[in-house]
């Protein structure tokens, strides 16, 4: 791509998604996640009525009276994009690749963020980080990070989600609202889902939602004879007879249970998520999401 299509592309992105934002997301971006956040104000004496748990108790043993803490509603947020570029994300059959869906959504969900007066952050990553773009605000800011998601060559090949989430917990301290745009497909052997622990840990410091994007085809296999099949993201060729009906019944099998496994996962640590198809109109998979919240 050189640097004239990458322009048009961005551009192109930028008038359809803020529009979008403007139009559909900001009501609804604010309502979800405005007022999630709480910093701390003062201290002061306990009256009655205050809630017993914003006591402050080594303040109320040293004036020997109780005092609370009082907060106050975070007018501003942290937006973090976690946003896999791994060489999955390359795989598409529906009119664009993962990549180029999840920049869509990605620049959507910058420009609402803005509208919002919110910072807006990004990770790039693979089976490493790739580059981290700590938050900022600004047009020229968000346009840097749709470029970077679209155009970042990175080094890596495989995807490690893990890591991402640990970088994202020791980069940011303070709570923020981060977006985990992925396939998910981040698995063991038997499917099960290895970035488990790390989530744990970020989504009881952060708030976290997942915007799982996939491709149709991505669901089965179709019956076009014996062909080479090559992992994205190994480089590892294996050839498949697809017209064998066991093995089509065993991928489907195995993807519908990987799937499956994510969603427990996710649900299990209360993460809001939605699934995305590189085939369907993002807007309505968006306002599901916010709406959920």
């Amino acid at each position: 791509m050189t640097s004239e299509d990458l322009l048009k592309k961005v551009r192109k992105i930028e008038i359809r998604t803020k529009a979008l934002s403007h139009q559909i997301f900001a009501g609804e971006y604010h309502s979800a996640f405005k007022g999630r956040g709480m910093a701390f104000s003062e201290v002061r004496e306990y009256r009655y009525g205050d809630d017993v748990r914003t006591m402050d108790w080594n303040v109320t043993a040293r004036m020997s009276a109780p005092y609370v803490k009082v907060f106050e509603e975070e007018r501003e947020l942290t937006v973090v994009l976690l946003v896999d570029i791994s060489r999955s994300g390359l795989f598409g059959t529906a009119g664009k690749t993962k990549r180029e869906q999840i920049a869509e959504i990605a620049a959507t969900l910058s420009f609402s963020a803005i509208l919002n007066n919110d910072k807006v952050g990004c990770i790039l990553f693979t089976d490493r980080v790739e580059k981290f773009i700590p938050p900022a605000k600004g047009r020229t800011h968000l346009l840097h990070i749709i470029r970077e998601i679209l155009e970042y060559q990175p080094q890596g090949t495989a995807t490690d989600i893990g890591g991402a989430l640990r970088y994202l917990t020791g980069a940011i301290k303070r709570r923020c609202t981060a977006f985990l745009l992925s396939d998910m497909l981040d698995v063991q052997a038997d499917g099960s889902p290895r970035y488990e622990d790390a989530l744990k840990i970020a989504a009881n410091r952060h708030t976290i939602s997942v915007i799982r994007v996939e491709d149709p085809r991505e669901y089965s296999i179709p019956d076009v004879g014996i062909v080479p099949v090559k992992d994205a993201e190994t480089g590892k060729v294996l050839w498949v007879n697809t017209s064998r009906r066991s093995v089509r019944e065993d991928y489907g099998r195995w993807f519908q249970s990987a799937r499956e496994d994510a969603g427990k996962v996710l649900n299990r640590y209360k993460v809001d998520y939605v699934d995305i198809g590189t085939n369907e109109d993002y807007v309505k998979g968006l306002k599901t999401l916010f709406q959920s919240r």
